[in-house]
């Protein structure tokens, strides 16, 4: 009889330390970044809030060097700003957010900070003019060459749980 109750006892024990595993952790982050389909690597990282994740890419129709600047906070991606560099090398503009639709359609240089736009996932097409790249948590995705031409890049962003914290890379 002991050791059936010693090993139910500790099964039980292993079985609320699996659970307490999956306990949502205060701060942290996790973003994954994979091509659509399987195809290139499936990239995870832990980030602290208000750790940036940095999208560059070429604007295909103007030829402007695009910076779309994200923190993490509380499981989302949270936009901050977006600059469209100048091509004479000079400080762009500065702009409202709420003018940063428009702009992204119109052209011309500018730079827009406080955005505040909240993602949990984003579908990213891939061009063949562009080069996007992603920098997060010291890891740099380039776009192009995980998906290929035409390829969607799908980024994931939930809350980082106990298990992430021990088992992730």
């Amino acid at each position: 009889r002991r050791v059936l109750f010693a090993g139910l006892t500790a099964a039980a024990l292993l079985i609320l330390l699996f659970l307490s595993l999956r306990m949502v952790l205060p701060g942290l982050t996790r973003i994954d970044l994979a091509a659509e389909g399987g195809k290139g690597k499936r990239i995870s990282v832990l980030l602290r809030d208000g750790d940036p994740v940095t999208l560059t890419w070429r604007n295909s129709q103007f030829g402007l060097r695009v910076e779309e600047v994200y923190m993490a906070r509380n499981g989302l991606l949270i936009q901050d700003q977006v600059i469209f560099s100048d091509p004479k090398g000079l400080p762009p503009p500065e702009v409202s957010p709420r003018d940063v639709d428009d702009l992204f359609h119109t052209g011309g240089a500018f730079a827009a900070r406080g955005l505040n736009r909240p993602f949990s996932r984003i579908v990213f097409r891939v061009g063949e003019i562009g080069d996007p790249k992603m920098e997060a948590g010291g890891r740099t995705v380039y776009f192009k060459k995980e998906a290929g031409f035409g390829g969607r890049v799908i980024l994931a962003v939930s809350r980082a749980d106990l298990y992430d914290r021990l088992f992730s890379r």
